[in-house]
């Protein structure tokens, strides 16, 4: 298997740090930029690179949902297949040969532009010319997923992205320990990352680590997997789209808010004073190129503001975030993710002893402030492009939490291209008070469990109480793999099928 990083050449490092404070784009963007613009101009006579002193850069972060276009772009300039993918990207690649050559020339014409940022981007603009985006094409894919077979032996179809068929493409699979909920979930996953040319990325957690395993799983999917806290998230949840005194103050106020709402005794005077210590972390970072702080900062500040008092919960609860190194944090080697919605990844949480549902808090409000950023996603007759699906296993352990952000992502998510999916053991787990998730999900999947509310399963598979109350006894005696989904078709009240593991799938 290929490595999934390479390493620039030291010039590459100071070309990037001198464009990054030119220009403000971000160590990737560049980095992207420099490898576009090397094929332009040098195709495959590019000069070799063997200095690896540099910078480190990962395959996930460089090219996001993008891979499979930019492998499309290096195969058909060198009529190479790149099939065991060591000679695409790894330590010694035509992509590292491309990032260093790149870099060189754009610090070249930086040089000639005398440094200026603005002449600099119009040069780059005469040799660059502007194209489409990979779906500006008109051609969206058809995510029809085959789950199963029903009683008559005939493919059980998930159309997941048909506007005509069904208003969002949120999914909830349901069942005991054992029925086989996980890998319906992964066959899924991975049936929608290939159909989609995988341009149609997931963020997953996983709560009891029995997905992070799946070997094959992360190979089909081609997923970066982050077990923490043994491996840190290169994700920094106080990145904004704007650093202005109100954005500030309204992010502050929010990461308060999301302590609270995880931890019970958070009360109002430790909301105060977490939120006038990150106001305080981005002030200090106002004339840094990086105007985003991390959580030491912030605890630096918190232990500065509690010199005379006693720690309590917000003390406790920003040394575990700093201590674990669970996100990223300036000074390392590693480059944060720009866009955790253009990532596939699957957050291994199970051996994190504290934090589990603030971390899935903290990753899922950065989605949601991505995607309030994104335009709308594209549709094309009945089908609508799916961009990310937020996928938490284990649903029953998180959903109770009152997540605004999660809530948002659900409501609003069909526009932007944003699907949930969940993976729970009772259709109860959806019926709570402050928020209606039965409401939002389109698929419903249940399988075999004891059902304590009847209303759960009428609402969830949209039929009418009798059904249901035939269905809550049936529940409880379907075998492993069988499922009971709202109606698929249009002559029954509900759909009953033989799902297909992902272990025979793939």
């Amino acid at each position: 298997m290929a490595e999934r990083l390479l390493i620039t050449s030291s010039e590459s490092a100071r070309i990037l740090n001198d464009l990054r404070y030119a220009t403000k784009l971000e160590f990737v963007a560049l980095a992207r930029l420099a490898l576009g613009f090397s094929l332009k101009m040098s195709g495959c006579n590019v000069p070799e690179s063997r200095d690896f002193s540099g910078n480190k850069i990962h395959r996930e972060g460089l090219f996001g949902k993008d891979l499979s276009v930019f492998r499309s772009l290096v195969r058909s300039i060198y009529q190479d297949p790149f099939e065991d993918d060591d000679g695409f990207f790894s330590r010694r690649s035509v992509c590292k040969d491309h990032i260093d050559n790149g870099l060189a020339l754009l610090g070249q014409i930086f040089e000639e532009c005398g440094r200026n940022a603005d002449a600099f981007f119009q040069k780059l603009a005469a040799e660059i010319p502007s194209g489409p985006s990979p779906t500006a094409g008109g051609v969206i894919p058809h995510l029809n997923i085959e789950v199963g077979k029903d009683l008559r032996n005939k493919p059980v179809v998930l159309e997941i992205n048909n506007t005509a068929r069904h208003p969002n493409p949120h999914m909830a699979i349901m069942g005991k320990s054992g029925a086989g909920k996980t890998q319906i979930l992964l066959k899924i996953l991975a049936d929608i990352r290939k159909q989609s040319g995988f341009q149609t990325n997931f963020i997953l957690f996983d709560y009891k680590g029995d997905i992070v395993c799946q070997e094959r799983f992360i190979e089909v999917c081609r997923a970066a997997k982050y077990s923490l806290p043994k491996d840190r998230l290169p994700v920094n949840p106080f990145v904004l789209e704007d650093y202005g005194e109100q954005s500030v103050l309204i992010s502050a106020r929010e990461k308060a808010e999301s302590f609270a709402s995880i931890n019970r005794k958070f009360g109002v005077v430790q909301m105060g004073n977490l939120t006038r210590a990150i106001e305080r972390a981005y002030s200090q970072r106002s004339d840094e190129h990086l105007r985003f702080p991390d959580f030491r900062e912030v605890l630096a500040i918190v232990e500065d503001m509690y010199e005379e008092r006693n720690p309590d919960t917000l003390t406790q609860v920003l040394t575990d975030l700093s201590r674990f190194s669970l996100f990223w944090e300036h000074g390392g080697e590693d480059v944060p993710i720009e866009h955790i919605s253009e990532q596939t990844v699957v957050i291994d949480l199970h051996e994190l002893p504290v934090l589990k549902e603030l971390v899935a808090y903290l990753v899922i409000e950065r989605l949601y402030k991505e995607m309030s950023a994104l335009p709308d996603s594209q549709t094309v007759g009945d089908r609508r492009e799916i961009r990310t699906i937020l996928v938490i296993d284990e649903a029953h352990n998180y959903i109770g939490q009152n997540n605004p952000f999660l809530q948002k992502i659900v409501r609003e998510g069909r526009s932007k291209g944003i699907a949930v999916f969940f993976a729970s053991q009772s259709p109860s787990d959806y019926e709570q008070k402050f928020f209606d998730f039965k409401e939002h999900l389109e698929f419903s999947l249940i399988m075999g469990c004891s059902v304590k509310s009847r209303s759960a399963v009428q609402n969830l598979i949209a039929c009418n109480s009798q059904t249901a109350k035939q269905l809550q006894v049936n529940l409880a005696h379907l075998n492993t793999f069988e499922v009971i989904s709202k109606a698929l078709g249009e002559d029954r009240d509900y759909t009953q099928f033989t799902a297909i593991p992902f272990y025979e799938a793939y």
